[in-house]
C-alpha cells in the first residue's frame, strides 16, 4: 500500500530540499545516504548499498555450479606468452 503526502520544496543554503516526514522513512528503512535519480518528471529516491554487496555469496554459488573458471583458459598460447613474457 502506497502513502501519498504533498509537502514544499524548501531552501536549504545554496540548494533546495524536501523534508520527508519519519513515517515514510519508517515504512522505507532508508539509512543516512540515499541515491537519487531524475526519471520522467519524477525523482526517484532509494536506499544505497556497499560497494561489491552480496559477491561473496554470488562467487560461492558460481563455484558450486562450475561457472568460475577463467574464461581464456581454453586459449593456446601466443608467441609473446612463450618468448616474449618474463616474470
Amino acid at each position: 500500500m502506497s502513502t501519498m503526502v504533498k509537502t514544499r520544496i524548501i531552501k536549504i543554503g545554496n540548494s533546495q530540499g524536501v523534508r520527508i516526514p519519519k513515517f515514510l522513512l519508517d515504512q522505507t528503512n532508508l539509512g543516512d545516504e540515499v541515491e537519487l535519480e531524475a526519471q520522467e518528471g519524477h525523482i526517484i529516491i532509494r536506499a544505497t548499498h556497499a560497494a561489491r554487496s552480496g559477491w561473496e555469496e554470488q562467487f560461492r554459488l558460481m563455484a558450486e555450479i562450475g561457472d568460475d573458471r577463467l574464461l581464456d583458459e581454453e586459449l593456446l598460447p601466443t608467441t609473446f606468452d612463450e618468448e616474449e613474457w618474463t616474470w
